[in-house]
């Protein structure tokens, strides 16, 4: 591209951003980290030092106010994703928010409005990344025939309880932190969205939130996915993706190194010792860097249209399904 970087603010110094994010956006020629806020200006100033980012702002409200910011990056605790990506389309600014986007699907009614005059999505970075794009690309092919089912699964151990996933109040949690990594792929992989879901949910005596969960998402026509996720667990994650003539299976399907190769495994199911598994290899890729190219490259070229706020309304009725469905013990429709 040509055309002049977009000029981001990110609004916080969460770990997620200062660790992860902002050090795939600054690898980019097309965007500029040109502000951070915090509330407490000294921990932004100290990381807008480290990351080399020119304005640290000791207010969001301040970071907004910048006219010269075009795109806001949003990593705040989930029960501040909606309120200050509301502010920052109220500012004109285009918004990039953490997942998940809300705590209940209706809390994003309030952005609709918004949705025509600024881009508003949610950072789900794997779909940028070309290990998920190859993939999908090969079971629209048929190279393991119809597809059948996905097993996705994904955990980590923290009992921290000041970690802002273990305090349920503000939406911690492992279907929200992590369960909807598995409700993406399944979208993402069968390429249509879920219209039942049914969870079995285990909770933290002292902390309240889900820290292991698995669920069963229906795509209709035969098509399903089973997942577990968990918050207490020994690390792990893995997507496979069944068809009736072979397997995928992707290996580190959500936090993909930024610094090594990703791989995926074709089996072409001929024995059931993994003989038949043929490993691909991809080149090094940021997935943080390509989700911000991607955006910006939308703020430059492409009219806002309501699309990406609708695909995180999906996302969030699904996840309202499925904590439903902890309460009611079956199967419940999504949306």
């Amino acid at each position: 591209m040509t055309t002049k970087p977009v000029r981001w603010g990110v609004l916080s110094t969460a770990n997620i951003g200062t660790a992860k994010v902002i050090p795939g956006m600054l690898k980019s020629s097309r965007l500029e980290v040109a502000a951070i806020a915090s509330r407490d200006l000294p921990r932004a100033e100290a990381a807008a030092r480290r990351l080399g980012i020119p304005k640290a702002y000791g207010s969001y409200e301040a970071l907004l106010a910048d006219t010269t910011i075009e795109a806001i990056y949003n990593p705040l605790p989930n029960h501040l994703h909606v309120p200050l990506t509301l502010a920052a389309a109220q500012a004109g600014k285009h918004v990039l928010c953490e997942k998940p986007m809300a705590i209940r699907a209706d809390d994003l009614e309030v952005l609709r409005p918004h949705a025509a005059r600024v881009h508003i999505r949610e950072a789900f970075m794997v779909r940028h990344h070309p290990q998920w794009t190859a993939v999908r690309d090969l079971v629209r092919r048929g190279a393991i025939g119809q597809p059948r089912y996905i097993q996705v699964g994904f955990s980590y151990f923290n009992d921290d309880p000041t970690n802002v996933r273990n305090i349920a109040s503000i939406g911690g949690g492992g279907l929200y932190d992590i369960g909807c990594y598995a409700v993406v792929a399944g979208r993402w992989f069968f390429g249509r969205d879920p219209v039942r879901a049914v969870a079995q949910v285990d909770r933290d005596p002292l902390f309240s939130t889900d820290r292991t969960a698995s669920g069963i998402l229906d795509f209709g026509s035969g098509l399903q996915l089973a997942f577990t996720v968990s918050t207490q667990s020994a690390p792990y994650q893995r997507v496979q993706i069944l068809g009736t003539s072979g397997r995928i299976e992707i290996e580190i399907p959500f936090n993909a190194p930024p610094d090594k190769p990703c791989r995926y495994r074709i089996d072409d199911c001929s024995a059931l010792d993994g003989s038949g598994i043929r490993t691909v290899e991809l080149p090094v890729a940021d997935q943080y860097q390509l989700q911000a190219e991607a955006f910006s490259d939308a703020v430059r070229t492409e009219a806002p249209d309501a699309r990406g706020l609708a695909d995180a309304m999906v996302n969030m009725y699904v996840l309202d399904a499925l904590y439903r469905s902890e309460k009611t013990g079956g199967f419940v429709h999504v949306g």
